[in-house]
């Protein structure tokens, strides 16, 4: 059976550094930080005190209000990105077969925020609950509701994969098309958790930073003083389109994306495999998939939370995988201007992927001061300053509490 291939035609994201692409690419960058206190809630009492979190987001711009009040923030956050990626990819419902276009989405948690408002006014004695709790909450909703948006009858799920979950769905929906079973696909993912019973999760887990003198510089991946990541929100959306549906209505096309992997650490809960096993995996079969030689890589956006574990564990990898090569590549961490964005991380970073490829500009790893003496600096992070360097094939990593990894790779079109 011969593979078809397939191409991004639209891109669309809400994040802490821009409601648009546009904007999110002009402040990554430039080195924005998203970092600031939280005013989402009154986070006196916490360890940590800030995140990374969207601004001045209206979901008035993409819904009507009465409809808005019925979704979640992180379903809102989903339209908001779906309505720019459909837009920008310049498709005509028309003239879409949409029995052959679809929707899968990426989601870690879904409705933190509707499930902590219900049960925090949940009473036994009178046991009712608003209509659209349910509906609200679960982790599938976005992508459902945007499908009926759109009206695509093809394949429509919702991966669920921690901080990998993104991704996951992207490979996904990228595996549809060029087996043939559809020709367009919307997919990416959403994530609204920057709220009391979020923050005090990752906090009692000590997961967080806790910077609280500074969150602007909070993030700081592979950097000797890192204390744990910099929670974000938002979300992402491509356009997936079989290149020649594409070619035939004069699209503009981004990337292609030429393969994925997916592997599990198989380790611990939480905690990555400090010899970075799962991800010397995940990015040899994302590789293989695409038919692609060690030496043919040019960029890694790298997981790169600002974990003490993790971000040894993912160098290590690099270099095992690698060997001399990982000398030529560049490496950035966007999380430490995002923040981790979890379930919507991967589609947020596939974004920045794909527009380094486009300009020919690698994204700077920021709020590297000390250099970690258990991280091999000879890589090329990118620290501070964003670089110009004309790169044929990016990948993206991603990886999930529970071991979950995935792995996506971008050529330049």
């Amino acid at each position: 059976m011969e593979l078809k291939r397939v191409v991004v035609t639209g891109l669309g994201t809400v994040n802490p550094l821009g409601n648009s692409v546009a904007d999110f690419w002009e402040n990554l960058k430039n080195g924005v930080s998203g970092g600031a206190l939280i005013t989402k809630f009154d986070a006196q009492n916490f360890k940590t005190k800030f995140a990374c979190e969207v601004k001045n987001f209206d979901p008035g711009d993409y819904l009507d209000r009465k409809e808005a009040r019925k979704h979640d923030l992180y379903t809102q956050y989903a339209f908001a990105a779906a309505t720019q990626a459909m837009d920008d990819s310049g498709l005509v419902l028309e003239q879409v077969n949409r029995d052959r276009a679809g929707v899968i989405w990426g989601a870690g948690i879904g409705g933190i925020q509707t499930f902590y408002e219900e049960v925090a006014a949940f009473n036994l004695e009178n046991p009712k609950t608003s209509p659209f709790f349910i509906p609200k909450m679960i982790a599938n909703i976005a992508g459902g509701l945007i499908s009926i948006k759109y009206g695509f009858r093809g394949p429509n799920f919702t991966t669920v994969t921690a901080c990998a979950s993104a991704s996951h769905a992207i490979i996904e929906a990228f595996n549809m098309i060029r087996l043939g079973k559809t020709e367009v696909m919307i997919t990416g993912g959403s994530e609204a958790a920057i709220n009391e019973p979020g923050v005090a999760g990752f906090n009692s887990m000590r997961a967080l930073s806790t910077r609280n003198d500074d969150p602007v510089t909070a993030s700081r991946p592979f950097d000797k003083d890192r204390d744990g990541f910099v929670m974000g929100e938002g979300s992402g959306a491509l356009i997936l389109e079989e290149y020649e549906h594409a070619l035939r209505r004069g699209a503009k096309i981004y990337a292609e994306v030429i393969g994925g992997g997916m592997s599990a650490d198989a380790y611990h809960m939480t905690a990555p495999d400090p010899d970075g096993a799962g991800a010397v995996l995940v990015m040899k079969w994302a590789l293989e998939d695409a038919g692609l030689s060690l030496a043919e890589v040019d960029y890694i956006n790298v997981h790169g939370t600002s974990t003490p574990l993790g971000d040894i564990a993912e160098t290590k990898a690099i270099g095992k995988l690698f060997g001399d090569h990982a000398y030529n590549l560049s490496i950035s961490a966007t999380k430490s201007m995002t923040g981790h964005l979890l379930g919507a991380a991967g589609a947020v970073e596939g974004i920045a992927s794909i527009l380094a490829l486009r300009d020919g500009i690698i994204p700077p790893t920021i709020n590297h001061f000390n250099d970690d003496p258990e991280i091999d600096n000879q890589l090329d992070f990118t620290f501070n300053v964003a670089k110009k360097r004309d790169i044929k094939v990016a990948i993206s990593n991603t990886f999930g509490f529970g071991g979950h990894n995935a792995t996506i790779a971008f050529k330049k079109f």
